[in-house]
């Protein structure tokens, strides 16, 4: 059982990153709150995958993931996918799939056209992996969309993300150790209550239990733990650095 890191998802802060500058800048806010990997997603400026890549190398960034490219684009231009994030330094390609696809046919459809691909981004030394929300979780024949997605796709892996399992009824830890092997990186989100209102505070501020999720990502071998929050319940940027202090005191790294 490797290291385990905390990654700040850049999308929990993507209003900050609107411009090459303010997204620069939101750089080095996170590298000065104890980050030094992000996952490159939210981010409306720079596109150019040089530009970016000069960003985080000048604010002492790595992006060791994304979640930028699309599903048309892994699957249609997947060999420009593959160099850009070669180029970025990344280790995975994550993507997801769109609303049409959450239906039986579409999940299997999904399996069949990712299969096309995956060994060609593996090849390339690259993780071809797909993030959830609730839909994924709907049974089909006795089995969720996310079962027949990667049951039938030989080398996909599940970026589970824990607050969406949990949303669609899901047990996380059970996911977790399902996908064992499978699930190099995960989304660290947590789900409390404000006002009979499901949010997402920071990362041990809520109510999963991270007393067994954190174990079971070890036992998976999970490296990359990833903090996102799509709907901060505080400042952002501050929800990053309370979780990550959290996540410290639990033995994962900065």
């Amino acid at each position: 059982m490797g290291e385990m890191i905390a990654v700040a998802q850049m999308y929990t802060v993507r209003q900050h990153c609107t411009t090459a500058s303010d997204t620069a800048e939101t750089c080095r806010k996170l590298k000065d709150a104890g980050f030094r990997y992000v996952q490159a997603s939210g981010i409306k400026e720079p596109q150019d995958v040089k530009e970016l890549k000069k960003i985080f190398d000048d604010s002492g960034l790595v992006a060791c993931t994304t979640h930028r490219a699309s599903y048309k684009e892994v699957i249609e231009e997947t060999d420009r996918v593959i160099e850009e994030h070669k180029y970025l330094g990344s280790e995975s390609v994550i993507t997801g799939l769109t609303h049409d696809f959450f239906n039986r046919e579409g999940f299997y459809r999904a399996a069949e056209e990712l299969g096309r691909v995956v060994g060609k981004v593996n090849d390339a030394g690259l993780i071809l992996g797909i993030h959830n929300h609730s839909g994924e979780f709907e049974r089909f024949d006795g089995k969720t969309g996310l079962q027949i997605l990667l049951d039938n796709c030989k080398g996909l892996e599940s970026e589970l993300d824990i607050y969406w399992a949990q949303n669609g009824g899901a047990d996380p830890v059970w996911w977790i150790e399902y996908f064992s092997g499978r699930c190099s990186q995960i989304h660290f989100k947590d789900m409390g209550v404000k006002e009979h209102k499901q949010v997402m505070p920071p990362i041990g501020e809520g109510n999963l239990n991270w007393e067994r999720i954190v174990p079971a990502c070890r036992k998976a071998g999970v490296k990359y733990c990833i903090i996102e929050m799509d709907r901060p319940t505080i400042d952002g940027f501050e929800a990053l650095k309370v979780s990550l202090e959290n996540m410290k005191r639990w033995g994962i790294s900065a």
